[in-house]
């Protein structure tokens, strides 16, 4: 049980497919310099940097910041229409599967250490932060805080986004040296967060996706209504505890399938004795 419980690398690796296809602008590596085609106009499901060297779409939360206010209204609809679309599909399906940064967070959960914090007080509170964040950071701040021409910063990607620093600032600082001369406090501050946000990751699972990311908080709105759903049968649940154990989300599929923290890794699928646990585009009156 416990095998089955552990075996998720078919999903890395689908995880890690995904992530070179959507930065697969290996030129971008070799010049330090970073695409600028007409794919850049679409977005990509994940949080992946516009920014990276390798990437050939946009970030949908960086896009959103850069639209919002702003005179551009079809774009604004178009990356709205993304988020909305890909919600209601497959909810955190995204968050799981389809996230470069995701994959990251899991493999350094990996590395072992003699204690790793399942949940600590004040956990579920601190949950409720990527809420805030995705208000404030990615709506308000840019929404009112703007320039002469009325413009409003990518404040998240700016001041708190650690993807940003690893995909992007990185590795176009060690690639481009004309870029050195413009490092600042916020650079600094930026590899500040991606340190915490590393060595945080190896005794917590995905804090950057429980605690921080607005893109988890905004498909998490979905999860419960999304088209892709999770299904406990409740004849064949015998209410062990076992899939509620496995969850590293610390979500009770028993209690809610379609918990908003749910990233349906299907480790609980995995996980129950019975097969009571199912996922699909199933119809709305099977669900639990």
């Amino acid at each position: 049980m416990d095998k089955k419980k552990t075996n998720e690398w078919p999903r890395h690796g689908i995880q890690a497919l995904w992530a070179l296809l959507t930065n697969s602008y290996l030129a971008g590596f070799a010049q330090g310099k970073i695409y600028k085609g007409k794919l850049k106009n679409l977005c990509v499901p994940g949080m992946n940097c516009y920014s990276c060297p390798g990437a050939v779409g946009a970030c949908p939360i960086g896009a959103l910041q850069a639209v919002i206010g702003s005179w551009n209204f079809k774009f604004a609809f178009y990356v709205a229409g993304f988020l909305v679309f890909v919600g209601a599909l497959i909810g955190r399906f995204v968050c799981g599967w389809l996230c470069p940064f995701g994959l990251i967070q899991d493999l350094l959960y990996k590395i072992p250490f003699p204690k790793k914090w399942k949940t600590f007080r004040g956990d579920k509170l601190l949950r409720k932060l990527k809420y805030v964040i995705l208000l404030v950071f990615v709506i308000l701040l840019p929404l009112f805080l703007v320039d002469i021409l009325g413009q409003g910063a990518p404040y998240f990607c700016k001041l708190l986004c650690p993807v940003g620093t690893l995909e992007g600032g990185i590795p176009l600082v060690l690639l481009n040296q004309t870029i050195h001369s413009a490092l600042g406090w916020l650079y600094a501050w930026k590899n500040v967060l991606l340190i915490v946000t590393i060595l945080l990751s190896i005794l917590i699972y995905r804090p950057f996706c429980k605690y921080i990311c607005p893109l988890g908080a905004i498909y998490s709105v979905f999860n419960p209504i999304s088209v892709f759903r999770y299904r406990v049968d409740e004849e064949k649940c015998i209410r062990c505890g076992a899939c509620a154990r496995a969850c590293k989300m610390q979500a009770d599929p028993v209690q809610n399938a379609n918990h908003p923290e749910c990233i349906r890794c299907g480790q609980c699928k995995k996980i129950c004795p019975t097969g009571a646990i199912t996922s699909g585009c199933l119809k709305k009156g099977t669900l639990k």
